[in-house]
C-alpha cells in the first residue's frame, strides 16, 4: 500500500488482479506464492485501499475523451469552435489535426484553453487556395499513451440555384395539383410556399406541403387558382423560384376514368430516428382509395405512421426495421381495379458499441486480449490504433472475429500504449480505447539457455535447457511453449516442468512436421523473457502394412493381389518377394507402383509350397510386410482347380 501511494494510478490495476488471483501454488499458473496469513493480510490492505484509490481519481484515471468534435456545417466569414475535452492522468496535451495534417496555431484558427478549436472566420476558399472545410480530429496524449477522436466533417454552408421550378397547370374541378421545387444546400434548406405572395394557409386540409418542395393541392376548387412560388432558406442564403399560375376550370367531371398515380414514392436512404415521406398521389373518377403495405408481407405498424393529405406515408423515429419497399396501390372503389408503385426505404444506423475493450495489466511474456464489438447499419469496419497510428499486425500481433478481438501475444514492455477501437459505417463512426499496462519486475531471472530439440521418433521430440544466467534461487519452475512452426501463434500450448528438470519428451506429435519450442522460467514474482526459440521435425512414417491375398490361376503360377493400408504414412510403391519356403533367398524385389494393386508370379513348381512377401514404402523407410504362404499341388489336388490358401504373419 505504501509503494501504491506513490505510483497510485498503475496500481489499481495491480490491485484488482491481485484480490482476484488469490495465492500461488506450483501448477495453477501465474498467483502469488505466500502464506495463507499473508495472503489474507495483502488481500484486506488491497480491498481497503482499492476504493480509497478509485474515490481519489474517480473514473479518470484513464485518458479518454468526454466530448469529442462533431459533424457541423460552417458559415463563411463567421466563428467556429470544434469541441473537444478529455479526462485522464495529467499533464495531458491536446493538438488538432485537418485532414490528417497538424494545424498550427495561427491568427485564424487556433487552440483554446480548454482544449477546443476556434476558427474565427470560416472560409470556404481562402486567397491561398486553401479551404477551412475538411475532416478534422483531436488528439490527447499523456505519459501513459495517445488517443484520438472521432473525425468531425466540416462543410460550408451553401445554397444553389433552384434547379426545378413550379410549372404552370391548367386542372379540372375536384382534380389534383401538384407543385414541385428543388434545390440544393447545406444544411438541407426548409422550403415553404406562397400563393399570391403570401404563405400558403397549412390549416386546409387539401393543402399538403411534403419534404423536398412539393406542395398538393386536392379536390380543387376555383378559388384555389393563383400564382404559386416557393422559397428556400438556409443559414446559407434565402432564395426565390419562379412563379407558377394554377387554374382551375369547369366544373367536377363526372366522366368515368381509371385510377392513375401521378407520383409516386422514391427510393430514399435515411438514418435511424429520422423522419421518412413517401409521396403517393393519385387521380381517378371515383376518386381513388389509397391504401400502402410492404412487398414482404410484413406489417407496416402503426406507432409513427401517419398518412399526409390523401395517401402520403410518413414514418417517424425511423429504425433499422422499417428498411424495405413500399407498394402504394389506388384502388378504384367496390372494385378490384387498381394502379401501383413502389419504393425502397433503406435505413442506416450508426456504428455503436455492443462491447468496449477493457484496460489490463499483464505480466511480461504473457497474452493481453482486447475485444470490441460494434453494431450498426451497415454493419461496421473495425480498425485498430496503438497510441494514434494504425496497428500493424504481426506473428505477435493478431487481429481476429472480422477485427472485434485483438491478440497480442508474449508481450514486452514496447507493448505497453493506448489501443484504440474505430467502428466505421457510412452512417457514421464511434471510437473506444483501452490501455495495456505491462508488469515487470526486478530481479527476475534471465531467460533459459541453451535450447535444443532432437527428435526421437515420427511422434515425439525430446527438449533441453540449461539454467538462466543469473537470480536462478527463486526459480519454482519451468514452461515449455509448443507450437507447430507452420501454426498462428494463438495455437501454441504448454507443457509445466519442476524446477529440477531440464529436459522434457513433448509426444504426441504428428510425423514430417515441425515444431518450434521456447522456454520460460518462472518465481512467485513472474516470469523470464523468454529464451531462443528452436525448430525442428518430426520424423517421417513409412507405410503401414497392405491387405495381402492369394489366388492359384494354374499349377505353375498364383496372383498376388492387394490393398493399401490408408494409416500412417503415404505409400510410394510396393515391393514384392516370393521363394520356395525351403530356401533362405527370396526373389525379388519387384517393384511396383504406387497405383498398382495386383501382380502374377508364373513359372512356378508344382509341387512346391510358396511365400509371398509384400510391403509399402516412401521416402522415409519400407513398411512392415505382409506374409501369404501357398500350395500349388495341394491346393489343384483338392480342389481339381484353382484355389487360394494363406496364412498372415506380421515380419520383416
Amino acid at each position: 500500500a505504501a509503494v501504491c501511494w506513490e505510483m497510485l494510478p498503475m496500481c489499481i490495476p495491480v490491485l484488482q488482479e491481485a484480490v482476484a488471483l488469490g495465492p500461488w501454488s506450483p501448477g495453477e499458473g501465474g498467483k502469488l506464492d505466500v502464506r495463507a496469513e499473508q495472503w489474507e493480510l495483502h488481500k484486506r490492505t488491497a480491498r481497503t485501499v482499492f476504493p480509497v484509490l478509485r474515490n481519489y481519481f474517480g473514473h479518470s484515471s484513464e485518458l479518454a475523451f468526454v466530448v469529442e468534435p462533431s459533424d457541423d456545417i460552417a458559415v463563411q466569414e463567421q466563428p467556429l469552435i470544434l469541441y473537444c475535452q478529455v479526462e485522464g492522468i495529467q499533464p495531458i496535451t491536446i493538438t488538432w489535426r485537418k485532414n490528417g495534417a497538424m494545424i498550427v496555431d495561427s491568427e485564424n484558427a487556433f487552440m483554446l484553453a480548454n482544449g477546443s478549436l476556434y476558427v474565427s472566420r470560416f472560409q470556404r476558399v481562402r486567397v491561398d487556395g486553401s479551404s477551412d472545410e475538411g475532416e478534422y480530429d483531436c488528439m490527447a496524449q499523456n505519459h501513459y499513451g495517445l488517443v484520438v477522436s472521432r473525425k468531425a466533417k466540416i462543410q460550408a454552408a451553401t445554397m444553389s440555384d433552384f434547379h426545378i421550378h413550379p410549372q404552370n397547370a391548367v386542372v379540372e374541378e375536384g382534380g389534383v395539383a401538384r407543385f414541385q421545387c428543388q434545390i440544393h444546400g447545406l444544411p438541407e434548406p426548409v422550403i415553404l410556399w406562397q400563393k399570391n405572395r403570401m404563405p400558403v394557409n397549412t390549416d386546409n386540409e387539401r393543402y399538403t406541403l411534403l419534404p423536398k418542395g412539393v406542395l398538393q393541392i386536392t379536390g380543387l376548387r376555383a378559388e384555389d387558382s393563383g400564382i404559386f412560388h416557393c422559397v428556400a432558406t438556409n443559414i446559407a442564403n434565402v432564395k426565390f423560384s419562379r412563379e407558377a399560375r394554377l387554374t382551375v376550370s369547369g366544373s367536377h367531371s363526372t366522366v368515368y376514368k381509371d385510377p392513375m398515380i401521378l407520383v409516386g414514392p422514391e427510393n430514399l436512404t435515411l438514418t435511424v430516428h429520422q423522419t421518412a415521406v413517401l409521396e403517393c398521389i393519385a387521380t381517378g373518377n371515383p376518386r381513388p382509395i389509397v391504401s400502402w403495405s410492404r412487398l414482404d408481407g410484413r406489417p407496416i405498424g402503426v406507432e409513427g405512421i401517419q398518412v399526409l393529405g390523401t395517401g402520403n406515408l410518413m414514418i417517424s423515429d425511423l429504425s433499422v426495421q422499417h428498411s424495405g419497399i413500399y407498394v402504394c396501390a389506388a384502388n378504384k372503389p367496390g372494385t378490384r381495379v387498381r394502379r401501383t408503385a413502389q419504393g425502397r426505404l433503406v435505413v442506416q444506423a450508426p456504428a455503436e458499441f455492443v462491447q468496449h475493450p477493457q484496460s489490463i495489466s499483464r505480466p511480461v511474456g504473457t497474452t493481453a486480449i482486447f475485444t470490441c464489438v460494434a453494431q450498426g447499419e451497415p454493419p461496421p469496419q473495425i480498425t485498430w490504433l496503438r497510441n494514434g497510428q494504425i496497428l500493424e499486425t504481426s506473428d505477435h500481433i493478431k487481429l481476429k472475429n472480422n477485427n472485434s478481438t485483438l491478440s497480442i501475444y508474449g508481450i514486452n514492455q514496447a507493448d505497453e500504449a493506448i489501443y484504440q477501437c474505430i467502428a466505421e459505417n457510412s452512417a457514421g463512426s464511434t471510437q473506444a480505447s483501452a490501455r495495456l499496462t505491462v508488469l515487470w519486475a526486478e530481479g527476475l531471472p534471465g531467460p533459459p539457455q541453451s535450447v535444443r530439440a532432437e527428435t526421437v521418433s515420427a511422434t515425439t521430440i525430446q527438449v533441453s535447457w540449461e539454467e538462466p544466467l543469473q537470480n536462478t534461487k527463486e526459480i519454482i519452475g519451468y514452461v515449455l511453449h509448443i507450437r507447430k512452426a507452420a501454426d498462428p501463434v494463438e495455437m501454441e500450448y504448454q507443457e509445466a516442468v519442476s524446477k529440477s528438470t531440464f529436459q522434457q519428451l513433448v509426444t504426441d506429435l504428428e510425423p514430417s512436421t515441425s515444431y518450434s519450442f521456447y522456454i520460460k522460467a518462472y518465481t512467485s514474482r513472474g516470469a523470464s523473457k523468454a529464451s531462443e526459440v528452436t525448430v525442428v521435425s518430426t520424423l517421417g512414417e513409412v507405410p503401414a502394412m497392405p491387405s495381402l491375398f492369394i489366388k492359384v490361376i494354374n499349377s505353375t503360377a498364383v496372383q498376388a493381389t492387394w490393398e493399401p493400408s490408408i494409416k500412417l504414412g503415404q505409400h510410394e510403391g510396393f515391393k514384392l518377394y516370393y521363394r520356395k519356403v525351403h530356401l533362405s533367398q527370396y526373389t525379388g524385389p519387384v517393384l511396383l507402383a504406387s497405383n498398382v494393386t495386383a501382380y502374377n508370379i508364373t513359372h512356378l513348381d508344382a509341387s512346391m509350397v510358396y511365400e509371398v512377401k509384400l510391403l509399402a514404402y516412401n521416402q522415409h523407410g519400407d513398411g512392415n510386410s505382409t506374409v501369404r504362404f501357398v500350395s500349388l499341388r495341394e491346393t489343384v489336388e483338392r480342389t481339381g482347380k484353382t484355389g487360394l490358401f494363406s496364412v498372415v504373419v506380421n515380419g520383416n
